[in-house]
């Protein structure tokens, strides 16, 4: 899978009671958003893991974006 990064991106992922809050700047937005799309290309069960030495500010809970399997109309 290839990402795109925008560059100077800022993304921090922080985990609160009952809630995960995702903080980003414009370019750490726009790069989020580049993975989701790569990421939607790729085959069910593809993911990727994200934390404070790959992509995330300091400090950052890990973040794992899986790819989750097409429902069908039966579930």
């Amino acid at each position: 899978m290839e990402l795109h990064w925008q560059g100077n991106e800022t993304i921090i992922v922080t985990n609160r009671v009952n809630e995960v809050l995702l903080s980003a700047n414009r370019q750490g937005l726009r790069s989020l958003g580049n993975i989701l799309l790569a990421l939607a290309e790729e085959e069910p069960g593809s993911h990727i893991h994200l934390d404070e030495y790959n992509s995330l500010e300091e400090g950052s809970v890990d973040l794992i974006i899986d790819h989750l399997k097409e429902k069908t109309e039966n579930g």
